[in-house]
């Protein structure tokens, strides 16, 4: 028999609830990096700064991650769609490894010195506020429903906070030493830590079981 038709209506319904809760967290994600990404492209132009265009493209990545956890949960057996949707999150990681890496070394071999763009700090700041609370959410959700997914997901959202400090240390040594060379730099180190999380989401590592059961790894995805 399968684990959901040995579930109690109490753990079934906890697990309605949550699956509800990652639906929910990822059209969250999903709204606010495309505000995100709109804002951070146009102020990016306008400035023409790589750091703020390399932002904005990390956020349609995002993007996609919240719709790749969306399209999951609308099945009504999510962790069939589990290991699909982990191979399609690595996808996504490895996108936005090779974005960040293009655009920091285009920017550092270029030499191009971006204007110093307030709006662009703002954002960042903003980022930096409401992602790591979203990230956390969603992670503890992952771990709770056993869907490395979720957790996935959860882990680029925090990805993209490492991004937002490395963006806003470099306008602001930018706009007050004129370093344009310092977020390019940082960019690289975020670069390979979201190729290190692709490789674990392809890989189906790092699973995480419902609490209070006793789940493992087996082919790439979650087994109780």
């Amino acid at each position: 028999m399968s684990m959901l038709h040995l579930e109690s209506p109490a753990a079934a319904g906890r697990r309605r609830t949550l699956q509800r809760r990652a639906r929910a967290l990822a059209l969250t994600s999903v709204v606010y990096n495309v505000l995100e990404a709109v804002i951070a492209i146009a102020a990016g132009l306008v400035a023409g700064s790589m750091a703020l265009l390399g932002f904005g493209l990390d956020s349609v990545v995002e993007v996609s991650s919240g719709l790749i956890v969306l399209w999951q949960f609308s099945h009504h057996l999510p962790q069939e769609r589990e290991r699909t949707a982990l191979r399609l999150m690595a996808l996504a990681f490895f996108a936005l490894a090779a974005l960040v890496s293009i655009g920091s070394i285009g920017a550092l071999l270029g030499g191009h010195e971006p204007q110093a763009s307030p709006i662009g700090i703002g954002l960042a700041i903003a980022s930096l506020a409401v992602m790591p609370l979203l990230s956390w959410a969603q992670r503890r959700t992952g771990r709770a429903l056993g869907s490395n997914a979720v957790v996935a997901d959860g882990t680029q959202t925090l990805l993209c906070t490492y991004l937002s400090a490395v963006l806003l240390l470099g306008l602001v040594l930018n706009a007050t030493l004129g370093w344009a060379w310092a977020d390019p730099v940082a960019g690289l180190v975020i670069a390979g830590i979201a190729l290190r999380e692709g490789v674990l989401a392809w890989q189906g590592k790092g699973c995480c079981g419902p609490v209070g059961s006793s789940c493992g790894c087996a082919g790439g995805s979650c087994t109780c």
